[in-house]
């Protein structure tokens, strides 16, 4: 499989957008709506380019090594980056990004721990979580004070915030649960095959004579 193809392609892109999407934002500490406008659309290309690479990957096969290292990378930067960024703006409690973060790394190196016994599928809640975290920081970043009348958005993406937060930590425990579930599966596996092969020893010997 070529690494060079079109989702690894969007992966390096979304990758290459993170720093241009923090410098944006944080252009004179978030005040120039311009700038923050800027971030908003880069913030959306980038997201996209998250569902559209792994869409392309699977419907052309084109699942490589690299991508299913690169492409959550790409995605934690992304999210981390702009979670990271928001705080520091002073419009998200650290403590939230904190929740998140953690959440995001914990379940990363989770995988990685059970990938021998098996591969934890994405779920429709990690799906759901993803969409709301974009959803909730692209309203976020987007200069709503400088725009009458919507300021009433800054309640509903804290109220989204608020939702992906939940499903955040649900999703994680779940995942949890997933990978205890894979590892003792695997295990039960492991020692049923081993009884197997003793047990079948000693006829084969007794076969031979």
């Amino acid at each position: 499989m070529p690494l060079w193809n079109i989702a690894n392609i969007l992966t390096i892109v979304r990758l290459a957008l993170v720093p241009v999407f923090a410098v944006l934002l944080l252009h004179a500490d978030g005040r120039e709506s311009w700038w923050r406008l800027a971030a908003a659309v880069v913030f959306m290309i980038a997201s996209f380019t998250d569902r559209l690479d792994g869409q392309l990957a699977r419907d052309r096969g084109l699942i490589t090594d690299f991508g299913k290292i690169a492409d959550p990378i790409a995605d934690k930067a992304l999210m981390g980056t702009a979670l990271g960024a928001l705080s520091a703006l002073g419009m998200l409690w650290w403590w939230v990004t904190a929740v998140i973060l953690v959440r995001e790394l914990g379940i990363t190196l989770l995988r990685f721990w059970v990938i021998k016994h098996g591969v934890i599928a994405a779920s429709r809640g990690g799906k759901l979580k993803t969409l709301l975290q974009a959803l909730a920081i692209w309203i976020y970043v987007l200069p709503l004070a400088a725009v009458p009348g919507l300021g009433w958005l800054t309640w509903v993406s804290t109220v989204i915030m608020a939702a992906a937060l939940v499903v955040t930590v649900v999703t994680g425990a779940d995942y949890i649960l997933k990978a205890a579930r894979l590892r003792r599966a695997s295990a039960a596996e492991i020692s049923h095959a081993a009884a197997s092969a003793e047990s079948a020893a000693p006829a084969a010997q007794q076969a031979a004579k």
